[in-house]
């Protein structure tokens, strides 16, 4: 599996950003694909992940509430809805695919996507 991730950019704090990634290859319904995100310096960290079959989503506390993730088998891609942008939010922001379930580790996660940068300015 391939994926390319997009939609990242600068945005004033209280404003919304939508990220993308889009996988080639297959997908399979026991996969859980991921977005993570990281900053200079640190570890890259779990953001938001849903099992790609029945679509159960999970959230780290930090974004919960204002961040949305969802899939569209159809079209095999990956999203990331983001509302209510904080400073603290700013970061390369990584789509990933997992073949062993749901985990908030990276390393458990097989494919990456390349990052993409959300910069949200205070």
């Amino acid at each position: 599996v391939q994926l390319q991730a997009s939609g990242g950019g600068l945005v004033q704090a209280g404003g919304s950003l939508r990220l993308s990634c889009q996988a080639s290859g297959r997908v399979f319904s026991s996969h859980v694909m991921g977005w993570f995100r990281q900053t200079p310096g640190k570890e890259r960290e779990f953001v938001a992940a849903i099992r790609w079959g029945v679509g159960n989503t999970y959230y780290a506390d930090s974004v919960k509430g204002r961040f949305t993730i969802s899939r569209s088998t159809a079209k095999n891609a990956l999203y990331l809805q983001m509302n209510s942008l904080k400073p603290e939010d700013t970061a390369d922001y990584y789509c990933a695919t997992s073949r062993s379930g749901l985990s908030y580790t990276s390393t458990a996660y097989d494919y990456w996507g390349q990052g993409t940068l959300v910069t949200v300015s205070s």
